[in-house]
């Protein structure tokens, strides 16, 4: 088994090696032979099998811009082969992430669940719409985020570039004021 590896390492370290040199057909068989694994390890990063097919274009752009500095005494290489896809997911999973926080929040009120059990339920929604509108503008936004898109207090504060305790304290007296609207209507 372990003559198997080393002979697999080899096979990957020439591979790396003539892909270093420019050789694209070596790029298609270092592919074929690790695209694989790469793959898995990305979904299992980003939860999004769409996005981690082009996170691993994308490492291999970087695979071929990088071979020539690859060194086999320096490791095996699979590692470093794993090393770049990794460290792809996790650069294209904080800029997805950053992008999601720093989007403007157009229309967050007709984000509210639509209610399915006729003229009561729109009457609620549309109390509880109405009774949104008095909120202040960012604790609004907050109660919106957090209870109908599932956003934690850490996103949220960094979506309003704010500390933590200030957006727990919005969402309290954002969910007190509109308790206290809804009680009345």
């Amino acid at each position: 088994m372990l003559n198997r590896e080393r002979g697999a390492d080899a096979d990957l370290g020439r591979l790396i090696g003539a892909v270093g040199r420019g050789d694209r057909v070596a790029l298609r068989s270092l592919y074929e032979a690790v695209a694989p694994k790469l793959l898995g390890i990305i979904v299992r990063i980003l939860q999004d099998r769409g996005a981690a097919e082009d996170a691993l274009q994308e490492v291999f752009v970087r695979i071929w811009q990088r071979a020539g500095s690859y060194d086999p005494q320096a490791g095996a290489p699979m590692p470093w082969l794993v090393a770049i896809a990794r460290n792809q997911a996790i650069d294209r999973f904080r800029q997805d992430k950053s992008t999601r926080l720093t989007q403007v929040e157009d229309g967050v009120l007709e984000r509210l669940p639509d209610g399915q059990d006729g003229e009561a339920d729109l009457a609620q929604r549309d109390a509880l719409t109405t009774c949104l509108e008095r909120v202040e503008t960012p604790q609004r936004e907050c109660i919106v985020l957090a209870y109908c898109e599932g956003w934690s207090r850490e996103e949220l504060a960094a979506r309003y570039d704010c500390p933590v305790n200030t957006v727990k304290t919005w969402l309290r007296r954002g969910l007190i004021s509109l308790r206290g609207c809804l009680e009345a209507a």
